[in-house]
């Protein structure tokens, strides 16, 4: 039977993203969004927050690096990794689910509320395809 993973998420970072290199040079981008969910239960009107890990790779990952901050939003396209391994300090084996970015975009920066208009300059990240053959894990 055939498979579908797609995921499309938009949420606000909760911390700057870290960019690492890879041993053959690729960038790669770990960070987290927050992803809110507004439901009625009874009367009362309820707030759910899930926190996301997110991982890019490529030109997008040292692009995230260089123009997104914790706070912003960003739109993310991807699909969903479970990545395992062993623990070091305690031997158990261990898991995490996060989403593999396939595409990042950068949602207009929020208003500041010193009155008037202010505009967005945000930068425009370019969506380049990641050859996932390149990618050593």
């Amino acid at each position: 039977m055939t498979s579908f993973n797609k995921v499309i998420l938009l949420g606000n970072l909760t911390r700057d993203p870290e960019v690492r290199y890879t041993p053959n040079g690729i960038a790669v981008a770990n960070f987290a969004i927050a992803v809110n969910r507004k439901y009625k239960q009874g009367e009362e009107t309820k707030e759910e927050v899930s926190y996301i890990d997110i991982v890019v790779f490529g030109k997008q990952a040292e692009n995230c690096g260089q123009y997104l901050n914790k706070g912003d939003a960003a739109l993310i396209e991807g699909r969903l990794q479970q990545r395992r391994w062993d623990d070091k300090e305690t031997g158990q084996k261990r898991s995490k689910v996060e989403v593999a970015a396939q595409a990042v975009t950068f949602m207009p920066k929020r208003q500041s509320s010193g009155g008037g208009q202010a505009q967005s300059h945000a930068e425009p990240m370019p969506e380049a395809p990641v050859d996932e053959g390149e990618i050593p894990f």
